[in-house]
Order: C-alpha cells, then sequence, then structure tokens
C-alpha cells in the first residue's frame, strides 16, 4: 500500500500518490492541482509503510511564505523528496542547496562569484557559436531528437567550461545527470539512479585532484583557492556544490527547451506568436514559468507552526509544488495560457528567498539564447513521433523529442 491523497472531485475512490512517478504523467493531473488549490492549497499526504506522511503546498502565497523563511523551516534534512522521505541529505551543511543560514549565506558568497549576471554574460558569444553550429546541422536536414542533439548539450558545456572540466568528459556528465535525478525508463531502480549519483561525484572528485596539480581556468580551481570558515575547503565540501550546480543547472535549463520545444512543435500558433516577440527577457521568464521542469523543493519544519490556518508540527516534512504554485489563479491572470508579454512575473521556477537558485543567471541566458537562435533559422517545428517522457517525481519533462526544423 502506498501513501497517497484523495482527490473529492475529481475521484471521490481514486488514491492520488505524489510520490509515484506514474501519477505525474496523468493527463488531469493540472486538473488536480487545480481543484486543490480551490479547495486546499495546503493538504496532507498520506503516510505508507515506506514513508512518512508530508505536507503538500500547492497555493502560491503559502509557498512564498515557506520559502522565504529559513528560521522556521529547515534545508538541511534535504530538499526534494527521494531525501526528505528518507530523513537525512548526506550532503547537509557541506552542499549550498541544503545548508541553513548563516553558513548557507557565507557559502553562497563563494558560490556565485563566477556565476554573477556579468559573468554569465561573458559565456553569451561562444553558448551562440555552439548553438548556432548545432542548428545549422539540424535545421532543414531530415528527423532528430532535440533532447539529445541540442538541449542536452549546451547547458552541460556551458556548466563544465565554468567548471573547468575538459570537453573529454562532457559526454558522460549528460548521460549521468538524466539517471540522477529522473529516469527515462520506469524500470530503472534507486539504486541507479544512487549510483549516477555517485560517479558524478567521483568523477568530479578526480577533476579536483587534478586541479590542485594543474590549476584550469573556472569554478574548481577557484575554490580549491577559497577559504572557508578560516580554512581551505575541503575535497568533499567543493566536489559537493560543484555537484549541485550541474544537476541544477543542466536540469533545469535542459529540459526547460525541450518542454517548451515540445509545446511549440504541437501548437504552430504558439510559436508563431513567440517568433515575433520584441522582449526576449520577458518572454523567457512567461517560457520558464510554463515550462520548467522542477516540479516540488522541500523543507522540514523546525518548530510547531501555522501557515496560511494550517498547523505544521516541528519535525514535519513540507512540500511546495511549484508545478501547482506557478499555475495559481489568485497569482497569474489566466494561468494555464503563455503570454509572453506577463509582467509582472514573479514565478517559483528558481525557488524563492535564501535558496533562489544561484544559477539563475545562466540559466536564464542558455534558454533565451537557443529559442532565439531557433526562431532566427527555423520557420517551422514539426514533431515527428511521440517523445518519450521522464519517470520522476520531481522533474517533469521529456527524455526524447524527435522534431524536423524547416
Amino acid at each position: 500500500m502506498t501513501g497517497a491523497v484523495r482527490s473529492t472531485s475529481l475521484d471521490d475512490t481514486h488514491v492520488w500518490d505524489l510520490t509515484d512517478p506514474t501519477t505525474h504523467l496523468r493527463e488531469d493531473i493540472a486538473e488536480f492541482w487545480r481543484d486543490q488549490r480551490s479547495r486546499q492549497p495546503i493538504f496532507r499526504h498520506e503516510s505508507s509503510p515506506d514513508h512518512p506522511a508530508f505536507w503538500v503546498v500547492c497555493g502560491y502565497d503559502p509557498a512564498v511564505t515557506i520559502y522565504r523563511d529559513s528560521k522556521r523551516f529547515t534545508s538541511q534534512r534535504g530538499n526534494v523528496l527521494l531525501t526528505l522521505l528518507a530523513g537525512r541529505d548526506n550532503a547537509a551543511g557541506k552542499m549550498l542547496a541544503v545548508t541553513d543560514p548563516p553558513r548557507h549565506t557565507r557559502l553562497r558568497r563563494l558560490m556565485t562569484s563566477a556565476l554573477t549576471r556579468d559573468a554569465v554574460r561573458a559565456l553569451a558569444p561562444r553558448i551562440q557559436e555552439r548553438t548556432r553550429r548545432l542548428l545549422a546541422q539540424w535545421t532543414g536536414s531530415g528527423t532528430f531528437d532535440f533532447a539529445e542533439e541540442i538541449a542536452s548539450r549546451i547547458p552541460i558545456w556551458t556548466i563544465c567550461d565554468l567548471l573547468g572540466i575538459p570537453e573529454s568528459d562532457h559526454d558522460l556528465l549528460v548521460s549521468l545527470t538524466k539517471q540522477a535525478l529522473s529516469s527515462e525508463d520506469a524500470a530503472q531502480s534507486d539504486i541507479s539512479a544512487s549510483a549516477a549519483r555517485q560517479e558524478i561525484l567521483l568523477c568530479l572528485l578526480d577533476h579536483v585532484e587534478s586541479q590542485r596539480q594543474h590549476p584550469a581556468n573556472g569554478l574548481i580551481t577557484a575554490l580549491i583557492a577559497e577559504t572557508f570558515e578560516g580554512v581551505p575547503l575541503s575535497d568533499d565540501q567543493i566536489v559537493t556544490n560543484c555537484y549541485s550546480i550541474i544537476l541544477g543547472g543542466d536540469e533545469t535549463s535542459r529540459l526547460t527547451m525541450i518542454n517548451a520545444i515540445h509545446e511549440f512543435a504541437a501548437d504552430p500558433r504558439l510559436w508563431d506568436r513567440f517568433k515575433e516577440v520584441d522582449d526576449l527577457g520577458t518572454a523567457v521568464e512567461e517560457v520558464i514559468r510554463c515550462f520548467a521542469p522542477t516540479m516540488h523543493f522541500g523543507r522540514v519544519a523546525n518548530t510547531d507552526v501555522e501557515i496560511h490556518g494550517t498547523r505544521i508540527a516541528a519535525g514535519e516534512i513540507v512540500t511546495m509544488w511549484n508545478a501547482a504554485a506557478n499555475r495559481d489563479e489568485t497569482r497569474f491572470p489566466d494561468p494555464d495560457a503563455a503570454r509572453f508579454d506577463r509582467k509582472p512575473n514573479p514565478h517559483l521556477a528558481f525557488g524563492y528567498g535564501p535558496h533562489f537558485c544561484v544559477g539563475a543567471h545562466l540559466a536564464r541566458l542558455e534558454i533565451a539564447i537557443v529559442l532565439d537562435e531557433m526562431r532566427r533559422s527555423a520557420r517551422s517545428i514539426i514533431p515527428k513521433g511521440r517523445p518519450r517522457p521522464l519517470y520522476s517525481n520531481f522533474l517533469h519533462g521529456y527524455a526524447t523529442l524527435p522534431i524536423e526544423l524547416v
């Protein structure tokens, strides 16, 4: 028996298990979230023999309240269901994403030096050159897999450049990141995902050890030279935080691109509207709101707390479902429509508050360049077969996306 929540509006007898990846592949999942937002924007997910109960937040305002409150809600027991339900995160206190202030604040300063707006803008010419080269290869050349040939390459190439990792390891890291937090196959086990995460860490450790002897241009060498709380960063600290950048930076950009192109191929009128936008930055924010892959983030309550009329006890898990909050009718008029002139657009795709994604500038730049270059080179995006969805309770998207650009 699995833990679940019940939806009284959609089906009085059906059990919705949000820990089960197949739940998030249902065609009526958007209707489920819409129904829950209107009736109960914070609700309790039942426990099972395999995991404890947890709170589900699907309304925008309560999600923002929890995101910004790092005193009453901790990230150090994990920030996704995978680790929260297991009861711990091995990187707690070392990796930026699962470290609380004030230690988080000091660690964040070290990580953001390579990810400032100006530093990221300096990467634009190389991203553009790579994107144009790939598009020139595939535009007008028949069917190809956009996920594999373009979206899987641009983000990881860029992140590896930032870290100082040579091209010889780029393809390996693309493959491992796909396995680490989401699966292309429902038969893939948690053991396989764990093994992929371990392989990424070992690969990064090799590069840290190598760059201690032979410095390179990139974040790894920069972190080797840094001190934290008066002492040099350990290999473990460097590895875990570079791992966080790889997973967060690659997955968000790659899957947002894939999800957006999937929708553009399915709706040529939407693609035509995007091709005509004048304010690319505003349009990209709407693309990110609508098509970002991260479905949730989580916290654990440090103390008894009441959030928007709901009493949450100390020690309980709370998950904020961005997939639902970013479609909240009370915050986003006409939320299910992609409105490329939407302003303001305070979506939660990058989180909110102290843990707002350090790689947000990079993700925006990569997505903007790829979509801009595509609208310059392709009149039409033609679907060429059914894409294969990811199997995950954390990331929404597609493992494959066969299309033709003409």
